[in-house]
């Protein structure tokens, strides 16, 4: 699945079009290298997203197309 989608399914960013943007910007790194939008993401990969001031580091436990709200907090782990 594309990052940019994955972010927006996992409720981490809440419009695709400002995941894509945070990915355009250099602010998402996928296993430590920057990610495109169009980076094909992976179980087990570590998704790090750079907030202004915070920074938010996932591990992805699964893919799904569609999500229901209270399901999407089952898609990744906070590290």
């Amino acid at each position: 699945m594309r990052l940019d989608k994955y972010l927006k399914v996992s409720r981490l960013i809440k419009r695709r079009t400002v995941a894509n943007e945070a990915c355009d910007s250099g602010r998402v790194q996928i296993n430590g290298k920057i990610a495109k939008a169009s980076t094909d993401v992976k179980i087990g990969d570590i998704i790090e997203i750079a907030f202004g001031n915070k920074n938010v580091k996932v591990e992805v436990l699964d893919i799904q197309d569609t999500t229901k709200k209270d399901a999407a907090a089952d898609l990744f782990k906070y590290l």
